[in-house]
């Protein structure tokens, strides 16, 4: 190790500050290294823990059977609705909604331009 590194290191541990604002000294910053450390291997061994529960349980297991039936089942209705958009496709159903659709639209219109025309000849020429 370089000596510039070396005092670098030092330099950032001794400028080392507590919540209060306070220096912290190098024992003091080691001590929380040390309980941070404790903590991991704490929390280390309770995951360990967890998961051997959990795989003992069986509820990974069925988690995963869980998760396929929803996939299965997604895909299922998502073949099946593919299925019966070609169906309509096929039997010409859409193009036959959409025409009379447009029509139905196209005679609105006309109509609304009629009603419109007797409107303004019921008013007069004058307004």
């Amino acid at each position: 190790m370089s000596t510039y590194s070396s005092e670098s290191n030092q330099a950032r541990v001794q400028s080392e500050t507590t919540s209060t604002g306070t220096e912290r000294t190098p024992e003091q910053i080691a001590a929380s290294i040390k309980e941070i450390a404790r903590r991991i291997k704490e929390e280390s061994t309770r995951m360990k823990e967890t998961v051997s529960t959990l795989r003992q349980s069986g509820a990974i297991e069925e988690l995963t059977a869980a998760v396929r039936e929803a996939a299965l089942a997604a895909r299922d209705t998502s073949r099946e609705i593919n299925d019966t958009a070609k169906s309509l496709e096929e039997k010409g159903l859409i193009r036959d909604t959409r025409v009379a659709f447009d029509e139905t639209s196209s005679s609105m219109k006309d109509t609304a331009n009629t009603v419109k025309r007797m409107s303004q000849q019921a008013s007069g020429p004058n307004q």
